[in-house]
């Protein structure tokens, strides 16, 4: 039945004024729905001014309230702020006895129900006393009163006190349940949950200033109880779950759990208890089984488990320290697989396949890199143990057992395979990812100064040569490894490449000079070519180490050139590299092919070939002489000629040795028209390697000494280990120096007077 408010009141009766409120107060608490007319919504909003500004308060014994004007108004506001305080305690009260009717989700209901409207109905009352905010709580609270509020937030006060400290735990009890069935996977209401959240948030209050909002309420009240439910909802599960399962379902469950709870956040909790939530969850969860988890990852590894490992990675990288066990197996694992890999190709002695070498490295490392990218995420812990790793596996090896520089030189050698042409020449865009894959290797060569000294040399050859598969590779090739150690590691092989563009223009001068010089008879009379003028200080060769004598032809054609060049450089001296020289000879003598066959042939071989122009039979000795060649020279290539068929020697299978002699095979037969006969002999390429060893023992000496003497001269005075390790950091981008070799070098330098020994023994001196 509607209320019925009775008709205004004598503004100065002042106990009917406050019935008159009352009963509007009373409507719009309990019967809003029925809405208030713009009459009475009024005439409730004059009584309250008029029964704030009232002069005149009659008493109930009819005498004057104060004498003051001012006064009155103050204490008749401050009775109104009681009465109406009075009023909400009441209605309150009767509202808990309600309550204690339901329990769960019924009590949910109520609660949720009663919340929205009696913080509807403040709203409103609020507005009605406005008059009664604007002076008299205003002033009260400008004057430091506690327990004053503005008329909502006295309805919120008096609902906090009287009653959600007793409704609270059993409101709370009753999310708890409906949470645990949702997380049982039963269907809730989850706007509820929601309003009960808002209602606790609304009901923190600053106690320093009313004006201000806090989440002490929804903290204590909520948070608290909800996280230590959650924490005892998923010990249990997790502990009952490990028990039936294995870890690769655990982890899928722990997952599925976390995002399950950060999914509710968003849902129908609030934002403040995203932080102490997943950290409840995680501890549960990811930290109360880390051992486990940790303990299944080697497993894992092993049968390459991508999908789980990076399931395992996601959960343990939530935790404090979760990883870092992992990233030490995971490094031990790879070091394990890249020894594993070696051993698996490694062969005896010095037969090594370069390709089938590096291939083995770059398989091991592609696929931990991969698994790192995609499982790991491409965090750089786990990038540095792959990196520790490899660089164990790379250079400490099966294969580098035999020598520690096995590794870079390997390297170069297949480099060069790469770089050189052949009829197996990679299209450009596959060889560019081949030289991003070397220098993936690279990455990892500790003894960076012995690739640089083999790939300068079969760089070398493939210029002078002209044997490279791509000018632009070969430049791309340098552009990285000058971007990985730097100017001077990559300054005299940018030094060769100007010497052959140099040469290139050089010999097209030469070119139009005896176009213009000779005619067409001396032209075609004499020996076509070309040249390479390279600068000492820049090429890795060296001065032949043999005896030669050019056949008359090859001197009338270079004398000829030193003259042009001499006339251009006055004062430059020219050592002819015959060992490195080739040319192409016709072999008119063969009648059994229409188009005479063409020998390439090195210019030792060219000597000994063109003594068959005046015998058709030559000794071993007269080769000897006529070519001064010593017989590390001589026999390979006689031995090259015998094997191709191109001589026939006498006694038959003869070896090279005085007494043997040879005969042109006058019928000679070949698939190819050009027969390749300047091939290397595996001696040959031994003694090189031999060689390039002995000039890297001799530069790390150098750079050794260079490095103590650069160090001591900037520090004047330094004592003995101190300037071991400084010579160390150094020089270890370019080779490991050992402890023994930089102490041999200090007293080589001692010796020499760079340095000397002060008083004290152990502190050496820069001696200028």
């Amino acid at each position: 039945m509607p209320i019925v408010m009775p008709p205004a009141p004598n503004k100065d009766d002042l106990a009917a004024t406050w019935n008159f409120l009352q009963i509007g107060i009373e409507r719009i608490m309990t019967n809003l729905k029925d809405g208030v007319d713009m009459a009475t919504y009024m005439g409730i909003y004059t009584a309250v001014h008029n029964f704030c500004t009232s002069q005149k308060a009659v008493a109930s014994g009819g005498g004057i309230i104060g004498g003051n004007a001012h006064r009155g108004a103050h204490l008749l506001g401050e009775d109104l702020y009681k009465n109406l305080k009075a009023y909400l305690r009441t209605h309150l009260e009767n509202l808990y006895e309600n309550s204690r009717g339901h329990v769960d989700e019924a009590l949910l209901t109520y609660y949720i129900r009663e919340w929205d409207r009696y913080t509807t109905a403040a709203k409103y009352t609020n507005h009605l006393f406005r008059y009664l905010n604007r002076h008299w709580v205003r002033r009260e609270i400008d004057e430091g009163k506690k327990d004053v509020y503005d008329v909502y937030t006295l309805h919120l006060v008096q609902w906090r006190e009287i009653l959600f400290e007793k409704v609270n735990k059993n409101v709370m009890a009753a999310v708890l349940k409906m949470v645990e069935k949702q997380r049982n996977g039963e269907t809730i209401e989850q706007s509820q949950i929601k309003s009960v959240v808002d209602s606790f948030v609304s009901l923190g209050l600053d106690e320093t200033d009313s004006t201000k909002s806090t989440l002490d309420v929804y903290r204590f009240h909520f948070e608290r109880p909800f996280i230590d439910a959650t924490t005892r909802y998923y010990e249990n599960e997790s502990n009952q779950f490990v028990a039936e399962n294995s870890v690769v379902e655990y982890m899928k469950k722990a997952e599925t759990r976390l995002d399950e709870e950060k999914a509710r956040v968003g849902l129908y909790l609030h934002q403040d208890i995203m932080t102490p939530l997943m950290k409840a969850c995680l501890g549960v969860l990811v930290t109360g089984h880390s051992g486990l988890l940790r303990d299944e990852f080697q497993v894992l590894l092993d049968t390459d488990r991508q999908d789980d490992l990076a399931r395992m990675y996601r959960l343990l990288a939530r935790i404090i320290d979760g990883l870092e066990p992992l990233r030490t197996r995971f490094e031990a694992h790879v070091r394990k697989s890249g020894l594993a890999a070696v051993e698996k190709v490694a062969t005896e002695g010095e037969n090594m396949e370069p390709k089938t070498y590096v291939d083995a490295l770059l398989e091991v490392h592609t696929q931990y890199q991969k698994l790192v990218d995609d499982a790991f995420g491409g965090e750089s812990e786990f990038v540095r143990s792959l990196d520790n790793a490899c660089k164990e596996f790379v250079n400490r090896n099966k294969v580098c057992k035999m020598g520690s520089t096995r590794s870079p030189e390997l390297l170069a050698k297949y480099t060069d395979a790469l770089l050189k042409k052949s009829a197996k020449s990679a299209e450009e865009a596959d060889l560019e990812a081949s030289l991003i894959q070397i220098m993936t290797v690279f990455k990892y060569i500790e003894d960076k100064d012995v690739f640089q000294k083999f790939y300068s040399r079969m760089l070398a050859k493939r210029l002078v040569h002209s044997s490279s598969a791509s000018e632009d590779a070969e430049t791309s090739m340098i552009g990285k490894l000058k971007e990985a150690c730097g100017f001077e590691y990559t300054n005299k092989l940018q030094r060769m490449f100007q010497d052959i563009q140099i040469s290139a223009d050089l010999n097209s001068s030469y070119k139009d000079f005896n176009a213009k010089a000779l005619s067409d008879d001396e032209r075609k009379a004499r020996v076509d070519a070309s040249y390479h003028i390279l600068g000492t200080g820049f090429w890795p060769l060296t001065p032949p180490q043999t005896n030669f004598i050019p056949p008359p032809d090859v001197v009338s054609t270079y004398n000829k050139f030193q003259t042009f060049y001499f006339d251009k450089h006055s004062g430059r001296k020219l050592t002819w590299l015959w060992q490195l020289c080739k040319g192409e000879m016709k072999a008119n003598y063969i009648k059994n092919t229409k188009v005479p066959y063409t020998f390439m042939v090195s210019t030792f071989q060219m000597a000994i070939l063109l003594l068959f122009n005046d015998s058709d039979t030559v000794t071993y000795e007269d080769a000897q002489k006529a070519t001064a060649l010593s017989p590390e020279w001589l026999d390979p290539s006689l031995n090259v000629f015998v094997k191709a068929k191109v001589l026939i020697p006498t006694p038959d299978n003869g070896k090279a040795e005085p007494g043997t002699s040879y005969a042109l095979n006058y019928n000679f037969k070949s698939k190819k028209i050009k027969v390749n006969l300047n091939i290397t002999v595996k001696s040959e390429a031994k003694q090189e390697v031999e060689d390039t060893h002995k000039t890297i023992e001799e530069d790390r000496k150098l750079l050794t000494q260079s490095a103590i003497v650069r160090i001591m001269k900037s520090r004047k005075k330094m004592k003995h280990v101190v300037l071991v390790q400084e010579t160390i950091s150094q020089i270890k981008s370019r080779f490991t120096p050992k402890v023994q070799d930089i102490k041999k070098s200090i007293d080589q330098l001692i010796e020499k007077e760079y340095l000397e020994r002060l008083d004290d023994s152990d502190e050496l001196g820069y001696l200028a």
